[in-house]
């Protein structure tokens, strides 16, 4: 009763808005606030003004009120999807009580908007392996990549995908999963051996991409392009990069670990990588014999 009297209290303070082609916040049509236009394309999920509001929230619950809140009270037919209200989607109305976190439609837009946005990122080789310029790295071979919007794309690196070789299936984390940085996010599985990845940082799982869990191959054929696995709603970003690695740092580091990598296999039996005339191999485990699944997993995947 208190929080219908406190709606009811908000909406009256509140004018009635016309303007015209500019597109009102929702926090103005819901009716919380007197005005506000929309700068983000009804993007919620990565919007300042949206978190900070909704951090007020929380602290006085007895003061403010949220425009989910009172956006899930409307009558079905004028719950309209924050897709419709973009003009994403000419029509949609929600049916998940407004939490997008973990929407199957809302991800399926963000999907979309994804893949038609990866871009092709400048490619340099360090003794054959691939590399990204301007991804930040985990030293668990995972990178991150910052999108239009403040969304981040995540995925496995060139080195980690051709030293596990093939690929039975990713096992991702649902929509609206917290992932903690250096913690276990998901996993690669080729036939019954196993491989967890560690996250590159902290966020909120909004998107995954469904071509790599219909195609796990895709991951390692287009790696930093159309193999991405992850989009997150990050949180503790910029402290979140501060661990990472970008630029001559990364390059650093993977040289290491080719390093690494290739006084593992000299200890057996030779085997052709790209700094001693040969191509990298697609599978590295699989064709060299003495290297043991849970020590390559132990060596690189857990720094």
């Amino acid at each position: 009763m208190e929080s219908k009297k406190m709606h009811a209290k908000t909406r009256s303070k509140v004018r009635a808005f016309a303007i015209g082609d500019e597109l009102p916040c929702v926090w103005m049509k819901a009716g919380v606030i007197n005005f506000k236009l929309c700068d983000n394309a009804y993007d919620c999920l990565t919007c300042s003004f949206d978190k900070a509001m909704s951090a007020r929230v929380a602290d006085h619950p007895e003061k403010q009120v949220s425009w989910r809140e009172v956006m899930r009270e409307k009558p079905y037919n004028q719950k309209e999807c924050r897709h419709m209200l973009s003009g994403r989607v000419a029509f949609r109305l929600c049916g998940n009580a407004y939490n997008c976190n973990n929407c199957e439609f809302d991800q399926m837009i963000e999907d979309r908007e994804l893949a038609a946005a990866v871009g092709v990122p400048t490619i340099r080789k360090v003794s054959g392996f691939a590399i990204a310029d301007d991804y930040y790295y985990h030293a668990g071979h995972t990178w991150a990549r910052v999108e239009p919007g403040g969304l981040i794309r995540i995925g496995v690196d060139d080195f980690a995908l051709r030293l596990l070789g093939y690929v039975t299936e990713f096992r991702l984390p649902r929509l609206g999963a917290h992932l903690e940085q250096h913690r276990p996010g998901w996993t690669l599985r080729r036939e019954e051996k196993l491989a967890d990845f560690l996250a590159p940082l902290e966020g909120i799982v909004v998107a995954v991409n469904h071509r790599v869990l219909d195609t796990p191959d895709l991951a390692k054929r287009a790696p930093y392009t159309e193999g991405w696995l992850l989009a997150v709603e990050p949180r503790n970003l910029k402290q979140n990069v501060q661990e990472l690695l970008i630029g001559d740092s990364a390059l650093s580091w993977l040289t290491d670990h080719v390093h690494k990598l290739e006084s593992m296999i000299s200890a057996g039996e030779p085997f052709p990588l790209a700094a001693t005339g040969g191509e990298v191999a697609e599978d590295i485990y699989g064709n060299v014999r003495h290297l043991q699944w849970d020590t390559l997993v132990k060596e690189f995947l857990r720094p």
